[in-house]
């Protein structure tokens, strides 16, 4: 939200800086992000003059050129050359003295001395346009005949220099969405560091009203607690004043004309949004606040045509037509033109919740919608109606024409709070004496209805909804009191309690750096994606998906069900912007719906492209499945477990699926994206995918016990054998073989060969098998060696009809 100083200054008197304003601001939770110095002008018009014209003749090069003598109040005139048709002796003209900077549109350009056409040119005489003051290029500017040499031109212009405060507002803040809001804070924040200030509302004028009352009927009450309003005849619609410009100028609004610029001028200073309605556009002379038929079409003001919601509140005439959607935007056919006459102002308070469905159904975000979606003050309306009341009359003339109208049949009444004093210094922690908590209070204009020693009861305003409890009033006092003003203590209490629960994030954190190392990049992708991918994940319905009652978008509908889609959209990103080496990994939930919702925490790896750099001397290696499950393995080993068991798996968007398992606990499913789907991101390369479900595999961490031992100082023995094997026989069956035959001194089984070829008999392959034996307490003998090899042999023969191949 931006605040502009001198605006600001208007209701608050303060000799501050703007620097310290925004430290004050910044330590009371009114977080000051950025702080820009404006100016109704660019540059500020430094360097400008006002000259007078002494002298005129002919340049002696040159037709078109003139040269000038200019008075500017030193002790010689300057010499100028200028090429205006109507520069004349006598005139008073705005001069751009040596060193000047001209802003003209996006352009600027730095005023030097120099030579035109051979003659000294010792500063500029300037149009309109070359001092950012209009359009205007036929010639100089010719200025009031009175005005006194060497008057700065920052003064004559009168042009007006600000800073803007650039504030983060916490969502629970509306109190302070505006320039009345941010100052009254700021007062109590002052009041209570005894720095002198004053801190005033603007004035109501007492306006003349006749006994006409506009006829408004609302139909639902809870949509809108509060309706008022007032009609205004015979205004002049035409811009607004500068000073009314330059503020709304100042934090980034548009003028449009001067009942529109002072609806607008009114909520930044009160925080109550405004409408005003072309009078002679309700039809029926009537409001009616009402919600229409469902699909009941409207034209905002953007010119875009809408369908209504039978939920949406709107403000529409007699007959029953839409004139704005109450609280977030007008309609084309009711607002101010040029040509408005006769106005009715609309003040309101309508209920926040309405409002943020509302606007969001309609993906519209307007100031007054920003902020009745998080409430005003309902009782701030009618103060609000006047005010504008007070500025139209000044600023557009006409008159009233009709009594206000104010339906406000349940008066929102202030909330009732029970402080403690205790309770006060044992959340802060720090001591603070009851006469200071009640002048914060006060100052925050929270009442004081009884007190004693121990309590106070305290009466909250219906602008700050945020502090319901006493919880909250607490805050409220530690803002203003100061944070930094609570002493740190000297000692800490604590108890140490040992927990037996693994350390979630550290093994995260650990198979973070392992794939980090590894080559892979961490991706962090959101939540919320196309609930229509959800058609590629086993036994997954409309039941199980857990939508989003009001989604932002389409593409941002539901809760994912996994994080493949939103990984495979990074790689599809990445393959199109010509990076098609791809290793990814990220940590994530999922989440379902199952007569209850459920999350699971998940990691997934996503590869494809090639492992190895492109090079001169190497060749490149794609990645594969068998590159993957090296990967997989990798994690698994990491973690401490050795007891997993592989097998085929079924997962519906990935094929060659495998799966590692503890008992029945699918630990990780992987293999390649199924090639359908994979086009449906317009990838066109392998991808592979890998999904551990990190919250078996921290179950099974749990039940895990890691065993050190010291290396081993006996040497190792490595003997290979040629087996010649039928086809349907898999590596994992002569390892189990092998480890079952020989636990003691058996460590490593590998395959390192497969053979299948025309050299073989019909159906059989050849696998070359490596064996690792080692003993911990001596050095293997030869005896004992070939022994256990010659056992290893006649198992495969019984086991699995191997042959030994010579």
């Amino acid at each position: 939200m931006k605040i502009s100083f001198n605006w600001l200054k208007d209701y608050i008197k303060t000799d501050l800086t703007v620097e310290q304003v925004s430290k004050i601001l910044t330590d009371i939770g009114l977080e000051v992000e950025g702080l820009e110095k404006i100016e109704s002008i660019k540059g500020g018009l430094n360097g400008i003059v006002v000259g007078e014209v002494l002298t005129k003749t002919k340049h002696p090069n040159a037709d078109r050129l003139n040269i000038t003598t200019v008075d500017i109040g030193l002790d010689n005139p300057l010499q100028i050359v200028c090429g205006a048709p109507n520069v004349d002796v006598g005139q008073k003209v705005p001069v751009a003295t040596i060193g000047t900077t001209l802003y003209s549109a996006q352009d600027s350009f730095k005023i030097k001395k120099g030579k035109i056409r051979g003659e000294v040119s010792e500063g500029m005489i300037c149009a309109e346009d070359e001092l950012g003051l209009g359009n205007d290029h036929d010639g100089i500017m010719i200025l009031d005949p009175n005005t006194k040499v060497g008057t700065l031109g920052a003064d004559y212009f009168k042009i007006e220099s600000d800073y803007i405060i650039e504030i983060g507002l916490t969502p629970n803040r509306s109190d302070a969405m505006s320039h009345i809001g941010v100052a009254r804070d700021l007062h109590a924040a002052l009041n209570h560091q005894n720095i002198k200030s004053n801190f005033k509302l603007p004035e109501i004028k007492d306006f003349k009203v006749p006994e006409f009352q506009m006829d408004v009927f609302i139909e639902n009450h809870d949509a809108c607690p509060r309706y008022s309003g007032i009609c205004i005849k015979n205004v002049k619609v035409e811009h607004s004043p500068k000073w009314l410009q330059n503020r709304l100028k100042s934090i980034g609004l548009t003028p449009i004309n001067n009942i529109v610029d002072i609806t607008n001028y009114v909520l930044h200073e009160t925080g109550q949004p405004l409408h005003a309605f072309d009078k002679n556009a309700i039809k029926g002379s009537k409001i009616k606040v009402q919600q229409l038929k469902e699909k009941t079409k409207f034209t905002t003001l953007d010119n875009i045509t809408r369908e209504l919601s039978n939920e949406d509140l709107m403000i529409c005439d007699g007959e029953n037509n839409g004139m704005c959607i109450a609280g977030v935007f007008g309609g084309l056919n009711s607002g101010v033109t040029d040509k408005t006459t006769n106005l009715f102002i609309e003040s309101a308070y309508f209920n926040p919740i309405n409002i943020r469905k509302t606007a969001k159904r309609h993906a519209l975000s307007t100031d007054a919608s920003f902020r009745f979606e998080r409430s005003v003050d309902p009782n701030l309306v009618i103060y609000a109606l006047k005010r504008s009341v007070n500025l139209i009359l000044d600023i557009a003339g006409g008159e009233v024409s009709s009594a206000i109208v104010d339906l406000y049949p349940n008066k929102v009444s202030n909330f009732e709070i029970n402080l403690g004093f205790e309770k006060v210094n044992k959340i802060l922690g720090h001591n603070i004496e009851p006469n200071i908590i009640i002048d914060i209070l006060k100052s925050l204009e929270i009442d004081v209805i009884s007190e004693n020693n121990k309590t106070i009861k305290l009466s909250v305003p219906p602008y700050r909804f945020d502090v319901r409890r006493e919880e909250d009033v607490i805050e409220e006092i530690l803002r203003i009191y100061g944070y930094n003003n609570i002493k740190l203590p000297n000692f800490l209490k604590s108890s140490l309690n040992f927990s037996n629960k693994i350390n979630q994030e550290h093994i995260q954190n650990i198979i973070s750096d392992l794939l980090s190392s590894m080559g892979f990049n961490e991706c962090i992708n959101n939540s919320l994606t196309k609930s229509s991918y959800n058609i590629y994940i086993d036994e997954s319905d409309d039941q199980h998906v857990v939508k989003l009652l009001n989604p932002l978008s389409q593409d941002l509908d539901s809760l994912r069900q996994s994080l493949l889609f939103s990984s495979l959209e990074n790689t599809s990103f990445n393959i199109n912007r010509k990076s098609s080496d791809l290793s990814f990994y990220e940590f994530g939930k999922t989440y379902s719906y199952d007569k209850e919702y459920k999350e699971y925490k998940k990691l997934i790896i996503t590869a494809t492209g090639y492992d190895t750099v492109e090079n001169w001397k190497n060749k490149r290696r794609k990645k594969d499945f068998f590159w993957l499950k090296n990967k997989v393995e990798s994690v698994l080993n990491r973690l401490g477990l050795k007891n997993y068991k592989g097998n085929h798996s079924s997962i519906s968007f990935l094929t060659d699926g495998y799966k590692f398992s503890i008992k029945k606990d699918d630990l990780v499913n992987f293999g390649y994206v199924k090639d359908e789907l994979q086009k449906k991101f317009d990838i066109k390369q392998p991808v592979l995918h890998a999904e551990f479900n990190w919250d078996l595999i921290l179950k099974h961490l749990k039940l895990n016990n890691t065993k050190v031992k010291s290396i081993n100082k006996f040497p190792v023995v490595r003997r290979d054998l040629a087996l010649l094997i039928d086809k349907e026989t898999e590596f994992k069956t002569l390892k189990n073989i092998a480890f079952q035959c020989e636990q003691k001194l058996l460590k490593e089984v590998n395959l390192f060969d497969e053979y299948q070829g025309e050299k073989l008999p019909n159906g059989k392959k050849s696998y070359a098998l490596s064996f690792v034996l080692e003993d911990h307490e001596k050095t293997l003998q030869d005896h004992q060696i070939e022994s256990i090899i010659e056992k290893l042999i006649t198992a495969f023969k019984e086991k699995a009809n191997a042959e030994v191949r010579m």
